[in-house]
C-alpha cells in the first residue's frame, strides 16, 4: 500500500541523514540568499550563497557534493556545506596518494589507551602509543595540535592509515646529526637555544645537537650563576670553542662574541696622546704599564731608553708612576704599545 503524504513521512526521511554525512546532489532552485539543493527523492537542503565561490554563475542543474551541517533550518530543510565537502574530497585525494614511507601532516581528534586517532577525508588515521613523539608525555594534550608522521601501513580498501611520529623524528634527527657534524668547526658562529641551565654552565641546542657552554665562557665579568646572563629557552649566537668528533662533544663560548672590558678601554686611547700609567709587571724586554681606564700595554726597552746597555729594571720600577706616549694600538688583539716620555 502506497504511503500517503504526511508530515510524519517527511520527518522519517530526515532521520536517514546525520551531521557530517556527504551526499551528491543537484541545484533545483536558486535564490539571492542561496539555493535549494536536492540530495535525493523529496529531500531538499539549503546551501547559503557564500558557500559557492562563484555563486553568480551557479545554474539550476549543477551537481556537486555537500556535507550535512544539521538536521533542519527554519524552513524545514537540511543545512549543508559545499566548502566542507570540497575540503573532504581534497583530503581523501591526498590520503589516496600516500604510500608506505610517505610523510604527511595531521591533527589528532581523539585518543584512547591505544594511541591517537584522526581523519584525512574518508581515511581513518591511527598512531599507536609506541609511535607517538617522545616529547608527548600526556597524549590527551596532543588533541588539536598539528603533527608530522610517516606512513607505516595503509589499506585502500578499508581506508585506514597507520603512522609513526617517532620514526619520522628519528629520521630527521639522524639527518640533522649528519649535517651538523659535517659542518661544525672551531670558531664557527652558530645560533643555539639554551636548553638547560646548570650551576656550572648550560646545555645549548644547536641544529638538534646538545652542546655545552661552561660558566667561564659566558661573560667577561665574574658571575655566580649562568642565569645571571642567560635564560632557558633563549635563542642567541655562540662561537664554537672546541669540537670533539670522536666523543660527539662541542664546547661553546658566548663571551668571545662580546667586546671585552680591555678592548673597550683600548678604544678610548688615542695613538700619539700622552697618558700617566703604573708599572704593574717587569719583563726581560720591557714592562707592562696599566692606565687609569683599565687598559694596559707594553713599554718595550727600546722605547724606554736610547742606551743599548741598560736593563728595563734600571729605568722603571714596579708600582712606579710614569708618563708614556701611545705609539700603536690593536683593538682586535687587545694590544697597546708605549714610549716613555
Amino acid at each position: 500500500m502506497e504511503e500517503k503524504f504526511s508530515l510524519e513521512a517527511i520527518e522519517r526521511t530526515f532521520t536517514k541523514y546525520k551531521k557530517g554525512q556527504m551526499f551528491d546532489g543537484v541545484v533545483v532552485i536558486k535564490r539571492p540568499d542561496g539555493c535549494i539543493f536536492n540530495i535525493g527523492g523529496k529531500n531538499d537542503a539549503f546551501l547559503p550563497a557564500e558557500e559557492v565561490e562563484d555563486y553568480a554563475n551557479l545554474k539550476i542543474g549543477d551537481r556537486f557534493k555537500v556535507i550535512i551541517l544539521n538536521s533542519k533550518n527554519e524552513e524545514g530543510m537540511l543545512q549543508v556545506s559545499k566548502t566542507m565537502a570540497d575540503s573532504q574530497v581534497l583530503a581523501t585525494q591526498n590520503a589516496h596518494k600516500l604510500k608506505l614511507g610517505s610523510k604527511f601532516t595531521f591533527v589528532p581528534t581523539h585518543t584512547n589507551d591505544d594511541g591517537l586517532f584522526s581523519k584525512m577525508g574518508e581515511y581513518n588515521i591511527f598512531v599507536p602509543n609506541a609511535e607517538i613523539s617522545v616529547t608527548t608525555r600526556d597524549i590527551r594534550r596532543a588533541i588539536g595540535k598539528q603533527f608530522e608522521a610517516i606512513v607505516t601501513e595503509i589499506s585502500r580498501e578499508n581506508k585506514k592509515i597507520i603512522a609513526s611520529i617517532k620514526m619520522l623524528e628519528n629520521q630527521i634527527k639522524e639527518k640533522n646529526e649528519t649535517l651538523f657534524w659535517s659542518s661544525i668547526f672551531i670558531n664557527k658562529i652558530v645560533t643555539g637555544r639554551v636548553k638547560r641551565i646548570l650551576d656550572y654552565g648550560a646545555f645549548v641546542e644547536v641544529g638538534g645537537i646538545d652542546c655545552f657552554l661552561h660558566i667561564s665562557n659566558i661573560s667577561h665579568k665574574r658571575i655566580g650563576h649562568p642565569s645571571e646572563v642567560i635564560a632557558e629557552g633563549q635563542k642567541m649566537q655562540f662561537k664554537v670553542l672546541e669540537v670533539d668528533r670522536e666523543n660527539k662533544k662541542v664546547s661553546l663560548t658566548l663571551k668571545a662574541l662580546q667586546e671585552s672590558p680591555k678592548a673597550i678601554a683600548i678604544k678610548e686611547i688615542n695613538v700619539g696622546d700622552t697618558y700617566q700609567g703604573t708599572v704593574v709587571k717587569i719583563l726581560k724586554f720591557g714592562a707592562i704599564i696599566a692606565l687609569d681606564n683599565g687598559a694596559s700595554g707594553l713599554l718595550h726597552i727600546k722605547n724606554a731608553t736610547e742606551a743599548n746597555n741598560k736593563q728595563i729594571y734600571e729605568i722603571v720600577k714596579l708600582d712606579q708612576t710614569v708618563n708614556i706616549e701611545v705609539i700603536d694600538k690593536n683593538i682586535e688583539e687587545e694590544r697597546l704599545s708605549f714610549k716613555l716620555v
